[in-house]
């Protein structure tokens, strides 16, 4: 065990960092799709994770494509299709294994993990670049320490209280809007 955290610890060293989405964002992401998951929340919700966690992948290793020098277009949409494509297969694992079978729960006519694997990455990228946008007007610098990392996540958890509010709160006062 101590020679894998020696390991571990030594390719850390070497590891540059990333103009993408930090890392803090991305970790926090898998965290919080995998307590949705185990905790059994609504599927819509956990897409919302999801849909954020594989857009921040993708562009990790977009910008470690810019850096090593790779213009090719095409292998950047490959790189966002490959992610995407991963996510994907949620559907197709092994029928004895708790996994998402496609339209077994729908909202508005789309299978809820779709749904929200798709709300979840737009989120992601808007609070993303907003932060870019509020970056670039006050000279390059956040209004807060940490802005890069509280503006995906709180957009991730804002809407993931909006989707709550649809599936559990409005039904209780009468109102179903999916």
């Amino acid at each position: 065990m101590k020679k894998l955290l020696f390991i571990l610890g030594g390719m850390l060293a070497f590891v540059g960092t990333a103009d993408a989405f930090c890392p803090v964002c991305t970790v926090a992401v898998g965290a919080g799709l995998e307590g949705a998951r185990v905790l059994g929340v609504a599927d819509v919700i956990t897409g919302l994770w999801a849909g954020g966690l594989m857009l921040s992948l993708a562009a990790w290793t977009a910008d470690y494509m810019r850096r090593h020098g790779i213009k090719n277009r095409l292998m950047y949409i490959l790189n966002y299709v490959v992610y995407f494509g991963l996510l994907a297969l949620i559907y197709f694992l092994p029928a004895g294994h708790p996994t998402l079978r496609f339209g077994a729960t729908t909202m508005w006519g789309v299978d809820q993990f779709l749904l929200g694997a798709i709300v979840g990455s737009v989120v992601f990228w808007c609070a993303g670049k907003w932060y870019e946008r509020i970056k670039a007007r006050n000279g390059g610098h956040a209004w807060f320490p940490f802005q890069k990392v509280v503006w995906p996540l709180g957009a991730l958890a804002i809407t993931t209280l909006v989707f709550w509010a649809i599936i559990e709160w409005l039904p209780k006062i009468g109102w179903v809007l999916y």
